[in-house]
């Protein structure tokens, strides 16, 4: 059975202007849940939008991937008052390719995790006679009518909250329908619907600056429950402001020279030679970049990635590694999933303070002053453990 993700992206937003492309832990906030949507069991995504930014930074951060497709939205479906259902109607009537079953997954949601939408794919395939699943979570809040009457306990007879079964709360991350009951019905979900449960934060949707910030802080925290009990066996580092110390002269031909330390270069020789990889990842296209690092030996060097937890995440993958194998090194926000995704996280002293504040370790040396050798001679008496 054919399965297609759909993720609805409007390029107005009042409540917090440009809010799909602000970045949340560093990352535009819609590739949390397009992330989780390609390391899902999903055949394609389709990222329905009427905002060409968006579609251009798809098309240059997702190349790697056959599963990301993008479809312009029109403007009728864009607006405040255009519901979610218009726009999914829209796009399957554009659609030329069969599909069986159809995801819609919401940007706002970021807690969603590829287990999650597979669980829902898994409920409608099952054979089970679903038609629809969506996402919820357990709350044992109580809840009340207007009028001062309980809806779903006694208030002379308050149970324990282990003796509580709850209520199932939609969380708005995740609807998975087939095909026929959607063009059937014309809504997300309709028939026989199962529910899969997700954790009680994921209840937090983003509308508004204050939800922005529990957000963020929850999702800090979930990135950061990793065992810094492996051996690390990867070196991972940014350049502007790691490698070298954040200034970039320019001339009238452009770009003209960077600061590096070549003590930093020394400790990634060493590094090395106790069979730990360095690979370099940064969101500037630099030739010079590019020379140094040739002159360094360093073969994994990913330059104008904007989208880094993806690409980190990608390599986890691909290469069979447990985020407790990588030492990251980072100094400005857009560093910040993966400062609190890799088993260590390194800042030098000079980094911004939103890094500092998640970072493992904060460096004595500035960049381009000896931070990246202080980092090395760090993980070389770490991974002595487990010699």
């Amino acid at each position: 059975m054919k399965s297609i993700g759909f993720i609805p992206l409007r390029k107005g937003s009042k409540g917090i202007p440009g809010k799909n492309k602000k970045k949340l832990l560093g990352r535009p906030l819609f590739c949390w849940a397009l992330g989780e949507a390609i390391a899902s069991q999903l055949d394609a995504i389709y990222i329905f939008t009427d905002d060409n930014d968006i579609i251009t930074f798809v098309h240059k951060e997702y190349h790697w991937t056959d599963k990301v497709k993008t479809v312009k939205r029109s403007e009728e479906s864009a607006t405040d008052a255009a519901s979610t259902e218009m726009g999914m109607l829209e796009f399957v009537n554009g659609l030329e390719e069969p599909f069986d079953i159809l995801c819609l997954l919401q940007a706002t949601s970021p807690f969603t995790t590829s287990v999650d939408i597979n669980a829902c794919l898994d409920k409608v395939r099952s054979g089970a006679n679903y038609d629809s699943a969506l996402t919820v979570v357990n709350t044992h809040r109580f809840t009340w009518y207007e009028d001062g009457t309980p809806k779903n306990y006694d208030v002379f007879n308050r149970p324990r909250r282990q003796d509580f079964e709850g209520l199932l709360i939609e969380n708005g991350a995740c609807y998975v329908t087939t095909s026929s009951a959607f063009r059937e019905s014309k809504n997300r979900i309709s028939g026989n619907i199962a529910t899969v449960q997700m954790p009680e934060d994921s209840l937090t949707e983003i509308d508004t600056l204050t939800d922005w910030k529990i957000v963020e802080e929850l999702l800090a925290a979930r990135l950061k429950t990793k065992k810094q009990s492996n051996r690390i066996t990867h070196l991972i580092l940014d350049v502007d402001g790691v490698f070298t110390d954040g200034c970039i002269y320019y001339g009238a031909e452009g770009e003209l020279m960077k600061k590096f330390d070549m003590r930093d270069g020394m400790g990634l020789e060493i590094l090395r030679q106790y069979n730990v990889e360095v690979m370099v990842m940064t969101s500037e296209d630099s030739q010079i970049v590019a020379s140094r690092m040739k002159k360094l030996k360093i073969n994994d060097v990913f330059m104008g990635v904007k989208d880094k937890y993806s690409l980190l995440s990608r390599i986890v993958t691909d290469r069979d590694l447990s985020f407790s194998n990588i030492a990251y090194i980072g100094d400005d926000v857009n560093d910040m999933a993966n400062i609190c995704a890799a088993g260590w996280s390194f800042t030098p002293a000079n980094a911004t303070m939103p890094i500092k504040n998640h970072a493992d370790v904060i460096l004595q040396n500035n960049s381009a002053e000896g931070a990246i050798r202080e980092a090395c001679d760090f993980i070389i008496k770490y991974n002595n453990r487990y010699e």
